[in-house]
Formats: C-alpha cells, structure tokens, sequence
C-alpha cells in the first residue's frame, strides 16, 4: 500500500470521494501520534491517485472566481427583435391615442375591482421614449438568450409570465393607490430564467450546487444593477426575477429536447399571442 497524505479529516473524505469516482479504492487512515490524516491507496494505483487529486485541485482552487460554465452552447434568438418592434408599435399607438394607455396600465382600483387583465396588458406599454429604450437596451439581449435556451415560443412565454407575476407583486408590496406598466418585470423574468441555467442536469450533476450558486449570484448582480435604479417598480422588478428563476428551473428540467421541439414552441407562441390579443380585448371592451 502506498499513503498519500492530507491536512485534515476533512480533506481525507474530500479526496476520498474523488478517488472513488475514478474508481481508486482509497482507505482513510486517522491522524496518530508524530503522523497526520492519509490516503492509503494500492501501490498499482498510486501515480493515478496523484493524477487525479493534482487535476482536482486544478480544476477547483480558483473557484469561485475562474471556472467553466455547464451550459449548452449559447445561441441567440432575433425573435427577440420582432418582440420590441411590437412594443415600439404599442408604445407608437398609445401616444396617439391616450384612451389607449388609460385601458391598460395597471391601475390598482380597477385591478382589485376585477380588471385583472391589467396585469398583463401593463407589460406592453411604457411612460415616454426613454422609459421604452431602457426595456428594449437589455431586454432584447435577455430574452434573445433565453428564447436561444429554452425556445422561441416556449423562452418568451415563460417570461411573459414571470413578467405577470412581477406585476402581481407590484400591487402586493407597493402603496395604494399605484399605476405601474412598461415591460421590466418580464426583462427582469428573462434575467432570472439565465441565471436558473446552471442547475442544469447531466454530467456536471457533481457540481450543480456551485455553479447554481455561481450562477445565482451572478444573476443577482445583474439584477441589483438594473432591477433597483431609484423611481423603477422594484417590487414587479423583483417578483419578475424570482417568478423567472422559479420558472426556468422547472423548465430546465424537462425531458431533454422538450422546449426546443418545434410544436411545443408553435403550442406556447400561439398561447402568448391569444393570451395578449385575450387580455387586450378585455380592456378594450371595457374602455368602450
């Protein structure tokens, strides 16, 4: 037998569980008098004992500030393109016709009182040029990336919804009474569906819990960036990135191929337009 030695007990069981994963039988030996924690490994094992705890520690003494990412190859979706010329085309409407607005910015009495539409035709409208750019700067990137990851349709009605629920958490958390709209909460949604990317499953399984940590608090960085600029709806910006997160880590764990198969896609493109040309109907018809 040959002995590798170790700092503590808790580094023998570390290297012992990396050992047992390349199939190296490794016997944890205790500290005793004048010797330290050791390895004892079979002499026909040892070089590729060494092997393998050298590429560990390697692979894992700059974390969490320098590692590879699990995700697939990134791709980016122009879809995300013809979704900001539909809010520039709403934006364009509503400043010529403001009964249009009126109808569906999220007003808190006309939402308690049963307007509950309001909570999704907000997202299609915003305050003034400025308010739209700022949407659009970030949000064709995000949710570019995530209709990249998890599908054109399947990426944009997920964070349509996150999108939604950032909206409910608006009339929650905020002072009555409250007007809020604009598409933040669904950009802040799309944030959150990247950051749930790194608990996706397969051979990285072993490290999920660091990298959904890494990724999480990369997300998180990017949120306290542009989720909480002073005079912006943080709580819709919040409860869109929660709601986001949520969303794409049960996404993240369908059957392998779901999201990306072209029906579903058409089956949850098609959901968004009659859930958008729906709720729209609503407060139209209500506005007459």
């Amino acid at each position: 037998m040959s002995r590798i030695p170790v700092r503590s007990r808790r580094q023998a069981m570390d290297w012992s569980l990396v050992l047992a994963s390349q199939s190296i039988e490794a016997t944890i030996e205790p500290a005793q008098e004048g010797n330290g924690w050791g390895l004892l490994v079979a002499s026909q094992d040892f070089e590729k004992a060494l092997k393998s705890l050298r590429e560990y520690r390697l692979e894992n003494r700059d974390w969490p500030w320098r590692q590879s990412l699990p995700w697939p190859q990134t791709h980016f979706d122009w879809g995300s393109v013809a979704w900001a010329v539909l809010l520039i085309l709403f934006h364009w409407f509503s400043s010529i016709h403001p009964g249009f607005q009126a109808a569906g910015i999220m007003d808190t009495k006309a939402v308690f009182s049963g307007q509950w539409w309001r909570v999704f035709t907000a997202m299609m409208l915003h305050a003034d040029v400025a308010h739209l750019a700022a949407n659009l700067s970030i949000g064709i990137v995000l949710l570019g990336l995530v209709m990249g990851r998890y599908g054109t349709g399947t990426g944009l009605l997920a964070a349509y919804l996150a999108g939604a629920a950032g909206n409910v958490a608006s009339l929650a958390l905020n002072a009555k009474p409250f007007n809020g709209l604009g598409a933040s909460g669904m950009v802040m949604g799309a944030l959150g569906m990247l950051a749930a990317q790194s608990l996706l499953p397969g051979e990285h399984r072993r490290k999920s819990m660091k990298h959904f940590l890494s990724g999480l608090a990369a997300g998180i960085m990017l949120f306290v960036l542009y989720g909480l600029a002073p005079g912006t709806d943080i709580p819709a910006h919040f409860g869109g990135f929660v709601s986001g997160l949520v969303l794409g880590i049960i996404v993240i764990h369908a059957p392998a191929g779901f999201t990306q198969n072209p029906k579903v896609n058409l089956a949850s493109g098609s959901l968004l337009v009659v859930m958008v040309v729906a709720t729209w109907r609503l407060a139209l018809n209500k506005a007459g």
